[in-house]
């Protein structure tokens, strides 16, 4: 199936506790140290800094997800990760423009997050949307002590193609 096939039937929503358990599964798959369950509950429950977002295949199964904490007029991208059926198709492209939109339209001027420097395909997405390397943070990733390169995407406000 080509990209837009698989995209065409996608559709985006806030994240609901009753997401969770297909979150997790791709978490589980994506990351090292995945989150867990229950910290993703906290998030939707306790922190009013921030928003998730779910991709939903036609079937209603998660094959997507990523969020945000927002402070005053700034965004920091928590997590971002695509069903290993679904990478890519683009989605990953499309969860961020769907995250910075929303942010936008939260008043946020600047997204910041960071990335393992090992990540190719995540550096080259944030590349891809306009974000820039700003620094680094030494042995941030506890499981393997690689640094996270800290990149920022500014002036949202004047970003006329999201």
């Amino acid at each position: 199936m080509n990209k837009a096939a698989r995209l065409a039937n996608i559709t985006f929503a806030q994240m609901q506790f009753n997401h969770l358990d297909q979150v997790m599964q791709i978490e589980k798959v994506s990351f090292p140290t995945p989150w867990s369950k229950n910290s993703f509950d906290y998030e939707l429950r306790n922190n009013e800094f921030a928003h998730y977002i779910v991709a939903l295949a036609e079937n209603r199964e998660v094959v997507g997800y990523a969020g945000m904490w927002v402070v005053l007029d700034e965004a920091h991208v928590t997590n971002i990760a695509v069903h290993q059926d679904y990478r890519g198709h683009s989605l990953g492209m499309a969860l961020m423009l769907q995250l910075i939109q929303w942010a936008t339209v939260l008043g946020v001027q600047r997204v910041t997050l960071e990335v393992r420097p090992s990540n190719t395909p995540a550096r080259a997405l944030y590349a891809r949307l306009g974000f820039l390397e700003y620094g680094r943070r030494k042995n941030y990733y506890s499981d393997t002590n690689e640094d996270a390169i800290i990149m920022w995407k500014n002036d949202l406000g004047s970003d006329h193609n999201i």
